[in-house]
């Protein structure tokens, strides 16, 4: 019962982690990241899935072993929020209720991923 929650769950945050890659407000590697430690729970296929995967294989593995993430993930989720959160906030969104809204739900989302340690770049010299 145990494992069916997590799988469950696990497969939930990546459904959410997919519509995050088109919604700004959505943070996509959080989700894969909550994602990833359910599978560990309860499916060690769907876990090897991720931690596979091309796109975002990668930032899985240096979260789960250091506690950081790409120098190239980041500057990519920072754009993003800013590109894309700025489409929304002025051109998407209708009223002004939902800009503030969106755009406090944007700065907390920028905040996070600004708090997060960035990987140290791989030694040069080898």
């Amino acid at each position: 019962m145990k494992r069916f929650f997590y799988l469950t769950v696990g497969i939930g945050f990546v459904i959410l982690a997919v519509i995050g890659i088109v919604l700004p407000v959505l943070p996509t590697t959080p989700f894969l990241l909550v994602a990833a430690a359910c599978f560990a729970k309860s499916s060690t296929r769907c876990h090897r899935w991720l931690l596979n995967n091309k796109v975002f294989g990668q930032i899985i593995h240096h979260w789960q072993t250091s506690r950081c993430i790409p120098k190239k993930a980041k500057t990519l989720a920072i754009l993003s929020i800013l590109v894309f959160g700025s489409f929304s906030v002025f051109i998407a969104v209708p009223n002004i209720y939902g800009k503030v809204a969106t755009s406090f739900f944007l700065c907390i989302g920028l905040y996070v991923v600004l708090r997060l340690k960035t990987c140290p770049a791989p030694n040069s010299d080898n």
